[in-house]
């Protein structure tokens, strides 16, 4: 039977992804837009005491400074309104603009407006508001997962606000710049305890230098990759994408790997490590597997990142 995206997507089964993130994600989702709100701005309050969020830099935010400077010259009721159209997914101007950005420039617009309802320059939550029982009970579980795990829920808690971008039709999407590849001189050369394959490592070791030029060519030109919880993205345009917005200046420690061979002379590969993200920095690592499917000429068909469920999920490299 020939080898396709589908079957590629069940190599290593045994792999125990966090399916709390998902779950908890589909919980959030759930909440009346006042709950929405009200939740992000105690769970980042709550999880900002464990967890250092980094200031977004300044290319970062070029693209919400003019929607951030409309909003901070509304009185505070229009400014509420504006987050309860973003977590309703409203159609305004506002939520369609919001939907076009990337995932980090949605997490440094809700930075900025934290850090103004702190100062009291937008619309706080209420002294003495309570959260719901619904809304106390997502927060509750998220309190149960681990930091990489809750890093991700509350990710998608913004990222999926603002009017639905499937919707759009026509629309430009609007990311970072894409930073340059670090000099050869600077980069770091990655070792993986029980895997000897220079495509793997060339692509640990191509993104953590931002070299996506040199990380796509890894792939066949039907290749795809699977982001946590994600549907597969198939051809090298849609992947290039996926590495320009979500995936620049990542730091990959990959620790340990299996190699196994797979029909019609194939290689499946799987690899367990951490992943530190610029937003939250060297406190925070994500314990992860990439499972790669590699096609006889030694380019990616498929990989797979996966969240893991556990620290112990590390070590489990079975098939």
């Amino acid at each position: 039977m020939a080898i396709t995206i589908d079957s590629a997507r069940s190599i290593f089964p045994n792999t125990l992804a966090a399916d709390a993130v998902p779950a908890l994600t589909a919980r959030f989702n759930q909440l009346s837009a006042e709950d929405q709100l009200a939740w992000t701005w105690f769970a980042f309050l709550e999880m900002g005491k464990t967890i250092t969020i980094a200031a977004p830099g300044a290319a970062s935010m070029q693209f919400a400074e003019s929607t951030l400077a409309q909003i901070k010259r509304m009185p505070f009721s229009e400014q509420t309104q504006v987050m309860c159209d973003l977590a309703n997914n409203a159609d305004t101007p506002i939520c369609r603009t919001y939907s076009t950005w990337s995932a980090n420039i949605k997490l440094g617009f809700w930075y900025q407006l934290g850090q103004w309802m702190e100062q009291g320059i937008v619309a706080p939550i209420p002294t003495g508001y309570t959260l719901s029982a619904n809304a106390s009970a997502v927060l509750q579980s998220l309190r149960g997962l681990d930091q990489g795990q809750q890093i991700t829920v509350l990710r998608n808690s913004v990222v999926n606000m603002g009017y639905d971008v499937n919707k759009l039709g026509s629309y430009n999407r609007v990311s970072e710049p894409v930073v340059a590849p670090k000099a050869e001189a600077q980069r770091t050369q990655v070792k993986i305890e029980g895997i000897d394959n220079q495509t793997v490592t060339q692509y640990m070791n191509n993104m953590n230098a931002n070299d996506f030029d040199a990380l796509i060519q890894l792939f066949s030109e039907d290749g795809a990759l699977q982001a946590p919880f994600q549907k597969p993205i198939v051809g090298k345009e849609g992947v290039m994408r996926f590495f320009r917005e979500e995936c620049q200046n990542l730091n990959l420690m990959p620790e340990r790997g299996v190699s196994e061979p797979a029909e019609d002379g194939y290689t499946q590969i799987k690899v367990t490590g951490k992943v530190q993200t610029p937003w939250f920095g060297a406190a925070v690592g994500m314990n992860m597997a990439w499972r790669f499917l590699l096609n006889p000429e030694g380019k990616i068909f498929f990989v797979a990142i996966d969240l893991l469920a556990s620290p112990k999920e590390l070590l489990n490299l079975m098939r």
